[in-house]
């Protein structure tokens, strides 16, 4: 007597390759990481801001870059929960919210940038900056030293931690981790954009400054609209593309020409979607045989599957025909 198959999960859980688990493991200490340092960035630069605009803009760009990390923290959390009746599908698509949610933050704050730093070319504002003050105290040295200092500082982690986050991204398929790596990109850019600002105000352009805020607000606005239409594309089932490039990964075309190989396959094409780092959908299959047995379409199922890590509830539809638009 033949043994019985066994049955499919109505629910099923995804577990990544072990290498992936332990780079998503090492990006998450990353993000840590980066809170750990940000929080320290936004302290040093609060103590030296003075009445620098670019200063100023440097500021509120580190406090808005605990977006990224804590939103990705959060859908890493969301998207462990097992799937149940309420959510078949499970919890991956977490990460596009949060990427969406990371994605808005930089693109806001990059508006807001140029904003302030359009007004205050427009009326001319004039900042000084005389000797740093602590707890009351003069301490004879020009502030604008101490403000370099603090950039310099507000770079190094941000640099660092960027280029590890971005090899991670795009290792992991993980949109936020890669938002989050272009925003630490933009954390150093407008530290040097700031130290530029201050010594030009201490060599008396008093347009230096609002110029320097400006210059990082259009790096930033650039990398806010771009992540904002990569995060809605996703969200809109969009074909799957590379987290970086946005170019399509183009697994449908190994599909098709993997299953187009079976003797029993007139042809097959692959509809793809997104869903945060995993990527599920439907192949359709002309088959010679219209008897089609569930134990073979299981099979083709699985070895689609192997193509790529990423693919997960594949599902297979015999069809008459295949039309194309």
């Amino acid at each position: 007597m033949a043994a019985p198959e066994q049955a499919m999960k109505l629910y099923t859980d995804y577990q990544l390759p072990a290498d992936k688990e332990a780079g998503l493991a090492k990006a998450i200490r990353l993000e840590w990481w980066s809170i750990g340092f940000m929080l320290s960035i936004v302290a040093v630069m609060a103590l030296a801001m003075g009445s620098s605009q670019a200063m100023k803009m440097a500021l509120i760009e580190d406090v808005l870059s605990l977006t990224p990390p804590i939103t990705f923290l959060l859908a890493m959390q969301l998207r462990r929960k097992r799937p149940n009746a309420s959510h078949p599908y499970g919890y991956s698509r977490a990460s596009l919210l949060a990427f969406l949610a990371a994605a808005v933050a930089i693109l806001l704050f990059g508006l807001f940038m140029l904003y302030d730093s359009a007004t205050t070319l427009i009326q001319q504002h004039h900042p000084t900056l005389g000797h740093f003050h602590f707890a009351g105290n003069s301490w004879g040295i020009w502030s604008g030293w101490i403000m370099i200092a603090a950039l310099i500082y507000s770079m190094i982690p941000p640099m660092i931690l960027g280029r590890m986050k971005l090899r991670l991204a795009r290792d992991l398929h993980e949109s936020t981790l890669y938002a989050d790596a272009t925003m630490n990109k933009a954390d150093w850019l407008t530290a040097a954009a700031g130290i530029g600002g201050v010594l030009g105000l201490g060599m008396g352009f008093w347009w230096a400054d609002a110029v320097a805020a400006g210059i990082i607000a259009l790096d930033v606005l650039k990398d806010g609209v771009g992540n904002v239409r990569h995060a809605m594309g996703n969200l809109m089932d969009r074909r799957p593309t590379e987290v970086s490039s946005g170019k399509p990964l183009r697994i449908e075309e190994a599909i098709r020409e993997t299953l187009v190989q079976h003797t029993d396959v007139i042809d097959a094409r692959a509809r793809l979607r997104e869903e945060g780092h995993i990527i599920s959908g439907e192949i359709l299959v002309v088959f010679h045989d219209h008897t089609i047995t569930a134990g073979r379409a299981e099979q083709l199922v699985q070895q689609s599957a192997k193509l790529d890590w990423r693919l997960k509830s594949l599902v297979l539809m015999p069809v008459e025909s295949i039309e194309l638009d």
